[in-house]
């Protein structure tokens, strides 16, 4: 190849690489949107700007594939790739043993009985002593119901599942049978959910709309996910 041809290519190339950048740049205020409604349903422990760093990380790659002619709007091109790239990084958090699979569901369990009796949460020191269990695994498990509670409902049932994936209901399957589980709940509880995993509104936002307390909201969620959970067998 002559100088004249390859300076031709390497300015075509650049040209390219900055419309790629110029792409990413222009939507990183959506993409940081994203992230902190994301973070706001969170616990404590997750970072906004990691879930920034994976979502600009995924955002990056996608942009070498965005072809303009296909696709008009490029955040409609990668909202949900981005979005899902987040989830992988809240996935990749804890290294999910059966031990500790089994340990979650026995500590929302405990919760959601204790919550019935007295209307508010066990301590830690409680829960470990019912569970004859370390308070920091205790801790650990917490957490680790927190982040899977963020998902969508068949991922939960991916993540914490005590069967390998292809063992597991396929998803079609398993979205008809989470609407069934959904339909039986009375109607406030079915909007908690919509509004929740749905609009992904944070339980500020629900407690907001139903007039019912942050707190209150917190507790209906958790005991909801408890039964979806239990009749879904995970």
């Amino acid at each position: 190849m002559n100088y004249a041809k390859q300076k031709q290519l390497d300015s075509y190339k650049s040209q390219i690489k900055k419309e790629q950048d110029d792409l990413v740049i222009a939507y990183m205020p959506a993409l940081k949107a994203m992230a902190h409604r994301l973070r706001s349903r969170l616990p404590s422990s997750v970072e906004v700007g990691d879930l920034i760093s994976v979502g600009t990380e995924a955002m990056v790659r996608l942009s070498h594939t965005y072809d303009k002619s296909q696709n008009d709007n490029f955040w409609g091109y990668v909202k949900q790739r981005v979005y899902g790239s987040m989830l992988d990084y809240l996935r990749s958090l804890d290294t999910i043993s059966r031990n500790s699979r089994k340990l979650v569901k026995d500590v929302d369990r405990l919760i959601d009985e204790y919550y019935n009796k007295h209307q508010c949460e066990p301590s830690d020191e409680y829960l470990a002593k019912e569970l004859n269990e370390d308070i920091n695994r205790i801790k650990e498990a917490k957490n680790l119901s927190e982040i899977t509670s963020v998902l969508r409902l068949e991922d939960q049932y991916e993540l914490l599942s005590e069967y390998s994936t292809e063992e597991q209901i396929e998803k079609d399957e398993l979205i008809e049978h989470i609407k069934h589980i959904l339909s039986q709940f009375n109607q406030r509880d079915q909007l908690i959910i919509q509004l929740y995993y749905y609009e992904e509104l944070n339980l500020k936002e629900i407690s907001e709309i139903l007039n019912i307390t942050e707190s209150r909201i917190s507790q209906i969620h958790k005991r909801l996910i408890t039964k979806i959970r239990e009749r879904l067998g995970f």
